[in-house]
């Protein structure tokens, strides 16, 4: 589906979910290289970033989040610039909100038109690239939170549960991490390209745009640190709780031993067991038991193994 904003002379066309007509109206009213249209059109795995003679290609993946699976996962948008129109595609089922809301509100408002789209398609082209790399702030800020309140948890002595929860977050930063990783040599790229669609006063901001890359991966990376060091500390105290409890486990069970023998040998059906004819004689042998598990307790605690 094809929408088109348009503005003086700078016309924006948003595509998604590309069909047959669109590509036939991208090959029929621009002078586009087939290279660049087949870029536009296909999927792709990784950014890039391509210079033509009258245009310019830039693939950039958007991470997102889905809340079934609670993972981040890439979203593709493809950009074609030339010098009077900006041509922006989605990838097939990827729903990039921040890039439709925006294009609803030039759509809609007369005055925010006349603040981006007044100079020419680069200055919109720079802003919206602007727009995506911030929208991961909020983002990574959830993630932070997420992370402080497993923390929080793991030391209120939750940490079977924050097992789950701390992979979830370790999984949610790899793919954050996996969608980042190839952008910032393609912002760099773009900011040294040598193109009369860029101009020149436009090329310290397009830097920013690598500086703007680069706090984003450093704000993942230190999430990523501490998720890390959260997991060993998980792991450490939810280990000393299961070799506690075997401690007790293993402390009442030796408590017992020696009155477990002491039953098994008086038990033995021989004929000439102690105090059988005695009418106190389970009595008896009830309070032995019970004088060699405490004398076995005793002894424990002298050596100080417990």
């Amino acid at each position: 589906m094809m929408q088109k904003i348009q503005n003086n002379e700078i016309t924006w066309i948003h595509f998604t979910n590309l069909d047959d007509e669109d590509i036939l109206y991208l090959q029929e009213k621009f002078n586009i290289p087939p290279i660049a249209i087949e870029d536009f059109v296909m999927p792709t795995i990784r950014p890039k970033t391509t210079s033509h003679e009258n245009c310019l290609f830039l693939t950039l993946l958007v991470p997102l989040f889905d809340t079934t699976i609670k993972t981040t996962y890439s979203a593709e948008v493809n950009f074609i610039l030339t010098k009077t129109h900006i041509i922006t595609g989605t990838g097939k089922n990827d729903t990039i909100f921040q890039l439709n809301s925006f294009f609803e509100t030039l759509k809609e408002n007369n005055g925010k038109r006349k603040i981006f789209m007044s100079d020419t398609p680069a200055h919109l082209f720079r802003f919206l690239l602007e727009m995506l790399l911030e929208s991961c702030f909020p983002r990574i800020d959830n993630i932070t939170k997420k992370i402080n309140t497993i923390e929080h948890n793991v030391f209120q002595g939750n940490e079977k549960a924050m097992v789950r929860e701390i992979s979830f977050i370790k999984r949610d930063i790899l793919n954050f991490r996996k969608t980042l990783m190839p952008q910032r040599a393609v912002l760099e790229s773009l900011a040294n390209q040598k193109t009369q669609l860029l101009p020149t006063t436009l090329l310290p901001l397009f830097h920013e745009l690598t500086g703007i890359s680069i706090r984003i991966w450093n704000t993942l990376e230190n999430n990523k640190e501490t998720i890390e060091s959260l997991e060993k500390t998980n792991e450490s105290l939810l280990s000393f709780k299961i070799n506690d409890k075997m401690r007790i486990i293993t402390i009442f069970s030796t408590i017992l031993l020696p009155t477990t023998l002491y039953a098994n040998i008086f038990g033995m059906n021989t004929g000439n067991v102690p105090l059988t004819e005695s009418s106190m004689g389970f009595w008896t042998h009830v309070f032995v038991m019970i004088c060699i598990s405490f004398f076995t307790y005793l002894l424990f605690k002298l050596r100080r193994w417990i």
